[in-house]
């Protein structure tokens, strides 16, 4: 069960926005992330629950952010509900997409054992909803994620594979590597891994 902590930052002048501390492992019906997140002052920020099943589908997700909460899953589509910090107001929503997305490295984890990608894979387009910090607004987004090198390194543990990924934001153009070993994100635009206690789980 990998155990440990990401710093955040702010993905354009990188102002530490806080840490996540998180585990997972596999399970069951496939896959589970839970972890809280801090602001650089110590202060709890939020929280994130999700769980996969075997094909990545997100089944389970509960998210927490300034009072906020959203309650989601795979449903002809994805759908989600959204709960304002006073509990009275909830909106559903649905969207014809593939997966959620957001801040968590959680996010980029689920969606790439949901793709499956090979180095021989050609650039896989997807719709993803993406909850932006911090009131948790819901935004549909349009990637396109391609696997460009899957590389072992030796450790003290026996190999490691470390898959490096290009993704783009078809909106707008923009281009990020993403680098994921396993069930842990070991660098990404905004994130860094900072603590891991023990290997990733292998899928």
């Amino acid at each position: 069960m990998p155990r440990g902590r990401y710093s955040l930052h702010d993905l354009h002048d990188h102002t530490p926005l806080g840490e996540e501390h998180f585990h997972c492992a596999p399970g069951p019906s496939g896959w589970r992330y839970v972890s809280q997140t801090t602001a650089p002052s110590g202060d709890h920020l939020g929280s994130i629950d999700l769980t996969l099943d075997e094909l990545g589908r997100p089944i389970r997700l509960e998210l927490h952010a300034a009072s906020w909460q959203i309650r989601g899953a795979a449903l002809e589509g994805v759908t989600w509900v959204r709960t304002d910090p006073t509990g009275t107001h909830a909106n559903e929503g649905n969207v014809r997409a593939h997966t959620f997305t957001g801040t968590s490295p959680a996010f980029l984890i689920a969606t790439a054992r949901l793709l499956r990608l090979t180095p021989d894979s050609p650039a896989t387009r997807l719709r993803v909803v993406a909850f932006t910090d911090p009131v948790l607004a819901p935004r549909t987004v349009d990637q396109s994620w391609a696997l460009v090198n899957s590389e072992a390194h030796a450790t003290d543990n026996g190999p490691l594979t470390v898959d490096e990924y290009q993704v783009n934001a078809l909106d707008t153009g923009e281009q990020h590597t993403i680098h994921i070993a396993g069930d842990v994100v070991l660098s990404a635009p905004g994130i860094e891994l900072e603590e891991l206690e023990s290997p990733p789980s292998t899928r």
